[in-house]
């Protein structure tokens, strides 16, 4: 599999694989392109919200829907390694109504008694079903803290035979969920993955289709910001409380990583950017401190590597597209690796981050026992 970012990257990688006038492709080396051996090309569903769901469905009929999981990453990262928050916290109303009705459908079609785990993706209040699976899933464990319900022993239960009703009179099941919802929480709990990149020096660090995670953690508290601070502590990757934020974002970018940009201005952070970035965030009224040079440029006191290596950055945030940017950000985000400094790379995972740190500033954080939790 090869993931290419526009019309030009596209070109080359067909030519290494079909070849050109007077060489042989990869492909061509291994049997050629055929009806039983076509070229697949997929489009990714860009700027798109993963959701997961979660659910349990009986040999009545009865469906109960567990969890409904926000990624915080765009849809493309693969799901293992995107954080996520039960309760959803941008999902409308509409939205949330069709990713019950449709999970619905299909755990009645698929005729499943036990766990369904539904991945979907949605891009401007459209929702699109990226696959369906009649198993648990890595989130099981996840619901079952978040919300305090025992996912997978009623699912045990129901797999031999019993009822949601009747795990309801035993109390497995939260009396109040006949309509098949179990009742929001009034708290934010957010998985996040934990990557082993600290144990790979000189690894791009970049999230994509590809699962790399080794484990999950989990934040718990009152608000998404001070769920999602815990979990990335809890991840080993501290945000920082002060310092100077690094952009270099890409073209496509810029306009949503403006609001990112101010966010951390307002939060007293300085700013740092590379020439266009910076460029960009200026013109839009944004105050950006320092100048960066790309990777090999001249002219500058430093360029972004140097930066990062002399202790002046204390978060990184880079948005790679493209075969350009891709180059420069690989450099970027080794030098964020070696010198431990938190990178992120897509403007979702930014904006949670803003968030987390500007909660944290407002409310000291708290810890509770999961059996604090769910007391009541």
């Amino acid at each position: 599999m090869q993931i290419v970012y526009d019309d030009d990257g596209l070109k080359r990688c067909l030519t290494s694989m079909l070849g050109s006038q007077g060489s042989v492709g990869s492909l061509g080396r291994e049997g050629g392109v055929a009806a039983e051996r076509p070229i697949l090309i997929d489009r990714f569903l860009e700027d798109a919200i993963e959701v997961d769901v979660d659910a349990i469905r009986d040999a009545s009929g009865e469906v109960l829907v567990c969890g409904v999981m926000e990624h915080v990453e765009e849809a493309g990262v693969h799901s293992g390694d995107s954080a996520c928050a039960l309760p959803p916290q941008t999902l409308s109303p509409e939205v949330l109504g069709d990713l019950d009705r449709y999970t619905r459908a299909l755990a009645d079609e698929l005729d499943v008694r036990g766990l369904l785990n539904v991945q979907y993706a949605v891009k401007s209040g459209a929702v699109f079903v990226l696959e369906a699976n009649p198993r648990a899933s890595r989130t099981v464990p996840f619901v079952a803290k978040a919300t305090g319900v025992p996912v997978a022993m009623v699912a045990a239960r129901v797999m031999v035979g019993a009822t949601l009703a009747e795990l309801r009179t035993q109390g497995l099941v939260p009396a109040g969920t006949e309509d098949g919802q179990l009742s929001s929480p009034d708290h934010v709990s957010v998985k996040e993955a934990v990557l082993p990149f600290n144990r790979f020096p000189g690894v791009d660090t970049l999230l994509g289709p590809e699962m790399r995670s080794t484990g999950e953690v989990m934040g718990v508290d009152r608000t998404f910001g001070l769920a999602f601070a815990k979990s990335q502590m809890a991840s080993g990757t501290r945000l920082p409380e002060r310092g100077t934020v690094f952009f270099s974002l890409a073209d496509r970018d810029k306009p949503a990583g403006l609001g990112v940009a101010r966010q951390f201005g307002v939060l007293g952070f300085a700013l740092a950017a590379t020439l266009g970035t910076a460029g960009y965030l200026r013109d839009h009224g944004v105050e950006v401190e320092t100048l960066v040079a790309k990777v090999g440029e001249e002219g500058l006191a430093a360029d972004a590597v140097e930066l990062i290596a002399g202790g002046k950055v204390q978060l990184v945030i880079n948005t790679p597209r493209g075969r350009g940017p891709r180059a420069d950000g690989t450099h970027i985000r080794a030098a964020a690796l070696a010198h431990h400094v938190p990178c992120l790379t897509t403007l979702a995972a930014a904006r949670a981050g803003a968030q987390g740190i500007a909660d944290r500033a407002r409310h000291p954080l708290e810890v509770r026992s999961l059996q604090e939790l769910h007391a009541d």
